[in-house]
């Protein structure tokens, strides 16, 4: 398969699957324990139809929404993600660079393998720094205050990995960061010598928002350790109020679930929560977030920015998630596996496809612009 021939989600994946080794792979496509959330993530769209409206004049589409203070040309958004040096050399580069040709928001980890000032400096398109909370306060700090300085305007502060999940995946095969492979995952890499040989000749794997906190040489510590040592279990509400204060611009909650925690999002002065489940890959059993929007809409939606991310592999899923009331729609393994199919050239080519699945879906709902969908567009299955 060719990246001409891919023309969906599942197009992607398949020719991700032949580009990376199985241990790289398998960290992309994989979820916690049985994988229940990340199956349901995208079963939840299926019971919920579509209710169009025809002759309503739709020549002209209007895709944009204002998220945050922010203006993105499309209704949905590249979520941060981790690591994506590994899944293709341009990682966030490639990423950042698609994104902003499409007019639209980008999200930069404090796990990510590019600085964030450099990707500041590059595009001025909107981009968030995502960032998770640390036993030591100082670095919390010291963090957002170099997100400040590098022109960032809007934190996003990840609240549902606390602790790592239990990835059986890559427990198997032995991944982390540094690789400490299983012999089977050894074998995976050693049937994909072009991921390797890529990877050696361009430049090292680094983490830049991490690397004057974190030592990964000799015996660095992993990526689950990094979870379980560094990550505070006993952050609270009082502590994310905090941060929203020393912050004093657009705070937005990822990982937010229930309606009485999207509440307190509102009382402690946050401009936007993104519901999500963390793609399946946290705790296993936990509601799929399109599950959640509705009663979290009507508990919050008239005072912050509702937005959702999990389970996105159709415009007309996208179309579902406006039409319940979010802002905005987050994408995470859709262009994961596009990069590490073709780098920028694929992430560019998935997100258009995205946007003309979404703008085709709009016309044919027979809606001019995002603010046209209602929930009576909808109707849902009992099964």
């Amino acid at each position: 398969m060719r990246l001409e021939q891919c023309h969906n989600f599942h197009d992607f994946r398949k020719l991700a699957l032949t580009r990376l080794p199985g241990p790289i792979f398998n960290y992309i496509d994989g979820g916690a324990d049985d994988e229940a959330s990340l199956r349901r993530n995208s079963a939840s769209f299926e019971r919920c139809d579509l209710v169009p409206n025809v002759l309503r004049g739709v020549q002209d589409i209007d895709l944009s929404v204002k998220v945050m203070g922010q203006r993105l040309a499309v209704p949905f958004y590249c979520s941060p993600t981790a690591l994506q040096r590994l899944f293709h050399h341009r990682g966030e580069r490639a990423v950042a660079a698609a994104a902003a040709k499409h007019g639209t928001l980008f999200g930069v980890s404090s796990l990510g393998t590019v600085s964030l000032e450099e990707l500041r400096k590059t595009h001025d398109t909107p981009q968030v720094y995502q960032f998770y909370f640390h036993r030591d306060r100082g670095l919390n700090r010291a963090m957002m205050q170099r997100a400040k300085e590098a022109g960032v305007e809007t934190m996003m502060l990840t609240v549902d990995s606390i602790t790592g999940g239990n990835r059986e995946r890559d427990l198997r095969t032995g991944f982390s960061i540094p690789f400490k492979l299983t012999l089977g995952g050894m074998t995976q890499f050693a049937i994909k010598p072009m991921w390797g040989i890529n990877y050696v000749a361009h430049e090292r794997f680094k983490l830049p928002q991490l690397e004057e906190h974190l030592d990964m040489s000799g015996g660095a510590m992993s990526i689950g350790r990094y979870f379980t040592e560094m990550l505070d279990p006993s952050m609270n509400w009082d502590d994310v109020a905090e941060m929203v204060q020393i912050w004093n611009g657009p705070f937005c909650l990822k990982g937010i679930m229930s309606p009485d925690d999207a509440r307190k999002a509102v009382e402690i002065g946050c401009a936007g929560i993104v519901l999500s489940n963390h793609g399946g890959r946290q705790l296993d059993g936990s509601r799929a977030a399109f599950d959640q929007l509705a009663e979290i809409v009507d508990a919050v939606g008239d005072r912050i920015d509702v937005m959702m991310d999990g389970g996105i592999q159709r415009g007309t899923h996208i179309i579902k998630a406006l039409a319940l009331g979010a802002k905005a729609v987050g994408i995470g393994r859709y262009y994961l596996y596009a990069l590490a199919a073709a780098g920028e050239a694929g992430v560019e080519r998935a997100l258009a496809l995205l946007r003309a699945e979404v703008e085709r879906g709009m016309k044919l709902m027979g809606c001019k612009s995002v603010n046209e969908l209602s929930r009576d567009n909808l109707r849902f299955r009992s099964s």
